[in-house]
């Protein structure tokens, strides 16, 4: 219509200066001008007719094309293969299409709500945005494509779903994803001690029965296993075994274990398990191997799984086994002393807020750097209040000048060679000076605690031993073999035997044969067990915190007891680790938790347990880490009420699996 319209006024246009043309005309010819005007009046009527003629035309056509596009837009919304609902706020049916009868299998009435229909479709989350999701129902899967639906501001708001059954192309995922080819490196962790003293009968007969175990267990998962050597083996399953190894918990850890031998020591697994998904199958392969490491750092027992980016574990029941040999103690003592002599200076630290275990083993390494004349510095931490006693000690002392240092004065390294140790933990950021780790390249790792997902990167040389009482145990070994002639002073001497008193609970705990040779050959060298006793006093009002956090703990069915420190404490992460010990002693005790004002926005936790459970786990869950009967962790933004409450509730859930998995176990036997 606008179109025609337009012409018309251009026809105006032309008619009217052709009549001005029949004007001037008249003036010099008026027959001429006159048969001039009555052409024009018959232009003019033919070309207004053939305007309507047109409009007229144009007019059916437009109410012709409108009729047809709301047939064909009402042949879509009906006929289309996907279900189309407009729906309120509270969910409930304003209008669905005739294909909605078929996915909901009858007719939806007028204000019915869809999630009685489809209980798992997702409505409220994404009120009033556009996207898509899939959701399952029963054995069908549907993809939603929803949009809100715009009215005036007074009017209701609608949403409008697209709902489509992608249940092929869902199933075709999921086959996928359960056929995506799993590998495991399953290795006897504790081999050579299981072995030693047996005769070739009862060693072929104990591998059998560890062979026909793995064998049984892998072919209820439909997988397939090789054994490479003596102690390892490879596993190849799918994703969807798997999964249900893992619903299982690794079952096979636990009838391994029960099988018996002369020796009466349990034959304990590992595991390294890493699911193909975009990486190459070398990349696979290394995934694989670096889960078993991480899985034997941790003490053994225990599987390694690395999904979707994470590493889950598994198993982590039976105590590390301690090595009763010092042949590794040996070469890694040969190793440290190639590294430091390489060096042009050393430096060394433990972790933030450092007790008498990281002091003492840091001592200890630094008497072997500087018995090679090597420049020498202990980085401390800010906060080191559980050392101010042993500092006193050294405060005067020529020969110890220059040899501590804080973290924020280690802004430039003079040196064009350094080596770092990190005594006493290995995760990055708990460290004195985590900004060091990224300026040295020669790090070195010594620590007793089990191994954790995040772990320093890429250092030159790893001693984890979890069987070991304390990294002062390990570093004291390594002084043993460092050097012939290597004799240690009276207080680096006391400041490694501190730290195996601390770390033993005054030798109650995580003790062995080797962990008494390491306290002789300390006391021979001069360890005073007066001087320590001086260090481990208390004040009173250190004495009065700690029981009064005994009197308010809570002992819960299970053998699990729990109390806090609710005000910041100048030493409350000291009282914590006391409270937690002494807990302990109660009769029918396990477990012992200790939550405590670390700072006005930071919260500790300190764990403790008997040896049956593993606090390791629980406070692995909170960020933290730690050893299988010694734990802790730190959390920020938390206050000690929520924490409390929290790691009370992962506890309980912690003991009830434990105790349930006994049980089966037993009843299994």
């Amino acid at each position: 219509m606008p179109r025609n319209l337009s012409a018309w006024v251009d026809l105006t246009l032309h008619l009217f200066i052709m009549l001005l043309l029949i004007g001037l005309l008249s003036f010099y010819n008026s027959f001429l001008a006159l048969t001039a005007f009555v052409v024009w009046v018959c232009l003019a009527l033919f070309a207004k007719e053939r305007c309507l003629d047109r409009s007229r035309r144009f007019e059916r056509y437009c109410k012709s094309v409108i009729a047809n596009v709301n047939e064909l837009m009402n042949y879509a919304m009906e006929r289309l293969p996907q279900a189309i609902f407009v729906v309120d706020a509270e969910g409930r049916i304003q209008w669905a299409n005739s294909q909605a009868e078929g996915f909901l299998g009858a007719a939806p009435e007028q204000d019915a709500d869809l999630k009685d229909y489809w209980p798992s479709i997702i409505l409220e989350p994404v009120w009033g945005t556009e996207g898509e999701y899939v959701f399952a129902h029963e054995d069908k899967y549907y993809q939603v494509k929803y949009r809100p639906v715009k009215f005036a501001v007074h009017q209701p708001e609608y949403m409008v779903l697209f709902v489509e059954d992608v249940t092929g192309v869902a199933r075709l995922k999921t086959e996928y994803q359960e056929s995506r080819t799993v590998l495991c490196y399953i290795q006897i962790d504790n081999y050579d001690e299981v072995m030693q003293r047996q005769s070739e009968a009862e060693r072929t007969s104990l591998l059998l029965a560890v062979n026909q175990a793995l064998d049984n267990w892998l072919k209820n998962l439909g997988g397939f296993m090789r054994r490479v050597s003596d102690d390892l083996y490879i596993a190849v399953l799918e994703r969807r075994a798997l999964d249900k190894a893992m619903a299982e918990k690794f079952d096979v850890l636990d009838k391994v274990r029960q099988l018996q031998n002369t020796n009466r020591l349990p034959v304990t697994l590992s595991m390294g398990v890493a699911v193909a998904e975009a990486q190459s199958m070398a990349e696979l392969g290394r995934q694989a191997q670096a889960g078993l490491d991480l899985a034997l750092g941790r003490g053994g027992d225990q599987v390694a799984v690395a999904l979707g980016g994470k590493t889950q574990f598994f198993g982590g029941r039976a105590k590390a086994v301690e090595k009763h040999t010092r042949v590794k103690a040996r070469v890694v003592a040969h190793a440290v002393r190639e590294i430091m002599e390489g060096a042009d200076a050393v430096y060394v630290m433990g972790h933030h807020n450092e007790d008498f275990d990281s002091f003492g083993a840091a001592m200890g390494v630094a008497l072997m750097a500087r018995s090679l004349g090597k420049k020498t510095h202990i980085i401390l931490s800010e906060m080191n209040a559980g050392i101010d006693k042993f500092e006193e000690l050294l405060k005067g002392k020529e020969e110890y000048e220059g040899l501590f240092v804080h973290a924020e004065d280690v802004t430039t390294l003079d040196a064009l060679n350094p080596a770092l140790f990190v005594v006493d933990t290995h995760i990055p950021h708990l460290v004195a000076d985590p900004t060091l780790l990224e300026r040295v390249q020669q790090v070195v790792v010594i620590d007793h605690h089990r191994r954790s997902e995040s772990f320093i990167k890429n250092p030159l040389l790893v001693y984890i031993e979890p069987a070991s009482s304390s990294t002062s145990e390990l570093v004291t070994e390594l002084l043993m073999y460092f050097s012939d002639d290597m004799k240690l002073t009276r207080l680096v001497a006391t400041a490694l035997y501190s730290g195996i008193v601390v770390d033993t609970k005054n030798f109650a705990v995580q003790t062995g044969v080797r962990t008494f040779d390491a306290a002789a050959y300390l006391r021979r060298s001069g360890a005073d067990p007066v001087v320590v006793r001086h260090l481990f006093r208390s004040d009173y009002e250190t004495t009065v915190a700690l029981a009064r956090a005994e009197a308010h703990s809570v002992l819960y069915a299970g053998g699990l007891i729990v109390t806090s420190i609710p005000g910041p404490l100048a030493n409350a992460q000291v009282i914590a680790a006391q409270t937690a010990d002494s807990l302990l002693r109660i009769e029918g005790v396990r477990m012992s938790i200790v939550v405590f004002a670390l700072s006005e926005d930071t919260v500790g936790i300190s764990a403790r347990s008997t040896g049956e459970l593993n606090v390791q786990v629980i406070m692995e869950a909170f960020g933290g880490g730690g050893h299988q009967n010694v734990a802790g962790a730190q959390l920020k933004g938390r206050s000690v009420e929520d924490v409390l409450a929290e790691a009370i509730e992962k506890s309980k859930n912690y003991i009830e699996e434990f105790d349930s998995d006994e049980s089966d176990t037993s009843a299994g036997r």
